[in-house]
């Protein structure tokens, strides 16, 4: 069945105007005039139609821990903020070091039908910190790797890493974090592996991704990267532009009302690539024992709107990009835009209406967010995946 979504105030990277998608076989396609009794037609009475959103940076934590969330579970989680694709994290059980254990991902995930999702590799075999050996078996299914979780000790081991990135045009994620040091300065333990992927990145020609950049001075050092023409590009999470001073234990953690002013300046000025949610289920007990991370998939959008676009920071238009545009762009999807073409992969969102997040109305199997009571603008109304609807607000 094609659809067509009329009366939409569409916005996109490339700006904003009022009109109508027409989506044809998954893709958006020109107007036709005439489209049929095979055709759904939804009226989106003025709403917000923008590409929908693409995350770089999710944990569904499966195989492994079905208790936290499953590859299904991550993808009604995904559909109902306004996903439509998810690049997901290594540290499963077992860790991700294979294709064999991407494509079981991946399997999963056209199973379910909602999204689709794209599975790191992790930079180290089986996370032992040394082995980059698998690697070299990679094909061009696997796009990324990444040590998220720990972070790649080793400096040898991550020039390895970066060697055969290069030679194989994989991307690294980097979750930098010098173990030695976190124990008793989170600051520092992040500050010092930023600088030296960045230094190790610009020496290999590697292509680098900063992950959940959380610090001033680490921020500061990728931007400074960006004008030695280093190939580095960054992500911040919704939460460190939101909180400061706050208790709520994520990795890395909430930092200082100085770090968020720093975030938000580097996100105005274009120096921020995307916003991806770095979604980290959890158990209730799990959490009560100190693990680190929020669900973040169902609040991302709304966040980032009422606190970048509504503020008057930056436009739609820019967030847009940082979440579709620039995600799809590095995981070569042909999403992102509304342009005939493009996979027909939109997102129908209410920015005039306030609502207050209830943890307990949340998709994931999680509920660990510090969201809860939090008053936002910009509700997830329908979320269409090559044509087809996926998720509908009741």
């Amino acid at each position: 069945m094609n659809l067509l979504i009329q009366n939409a105030y569409l916005v996109d990277e490339g700006g904003a105007r009022a009109g109508e998608i027409y989506i044809k076989d998954g893709r958006i396609a020109p107007p036709e005039g005439k489209y049929g009794a095979g055709c759904k037609v939804i009226d989106a009475g003025g709403l917000t139609l923008m590409p929908a959103f693409i995350d770089m940076h999710s944990h569904f934590r499966d195989p492994g821990f079905p208790q936290k969330e499953t590859v299904e579970t991550g993808s009604r989680a995904a559909a109902a903020g306004g996903y439509t694709a998810v690049n997901t994290m290594a540290n499963t059980n077992p860790v991700c070091s294979s294709l064999k254990q991407a494509e079981y991902v991946r399997r999963k995930a056209e199973e379910a039908g909602l999204i689709e999702v794209h599975q790191c590799v992790s930079v180290t075999e089986n996370f032992d910190g040394h082995t980059t050996s698998h690697l070299e078996k990679l094909d061009g299914s696997v796009r990324l790797i990444s040590e998220d979780g720990k972070g790649v000790q080793s400096n040898h081991t991550m020039g390895q890493a970066m060697r055969i990135a290069r030679e194989k045009g994989l991307v690294i994620l980097s979750h930098a974090e010098d173990m030695e040091i976190s124990p008793y300065d989170y600051r520092l333990a992040e500050n010092i592996a930023t600088a030296r992927d960045i230094y190790l990145s610009e020496y290999y020609g590697a292509r680098l991704h900063m992950c959940h950049v959380s610090t001033k001075e680490a921020m500061a050092a990728v931007i400074e990267a960006k004008k030695r023409g280093v190939p580095v590009t960054c992500e911040v999470a919704p939460h460190h532009l939101w909180f400061y001073g706050s208790g709520y234990r994520v990795n890395p953690p909430i930092r200082e009302k100085s770090d968020v002013d720093f975030l938000v300046q580097a996100v105005k000025d274009g120096w921020v690539d995307m916003i991806a949610t770095d979604h980290a289920p959890h158990t209730e007990e799990d959490k009560k024992n100190g693990s680190p991370g929020m669900v973040g998939l169902e609040t991302a959008f709304p966040v980032c709107y009422t606190r970048l676009v509504k503020s008057g920071e930056i436009t739609l238009s820019d967030l847009s990009r940082m979440l579709s545009r620039n995600p799809a762009r590095m995981l070569g999807l042909n999403k992102g835009l509304l342009e005939p073409g493009f996979d027909g992969d939109v997102v129908l969102v209410d920015t005039a209406r306030a609502f207050v997040v209830d943890p307990e109305k949340l998709h994931s199997k999680s509920r660990n967010t510090p969201f809860g009571g939090e008053r936002l603008f910009g509700e997830i109304c329908l979320t269409v995946h090559k044509g087809a609807v996926t998720y509908e607000k009741e």
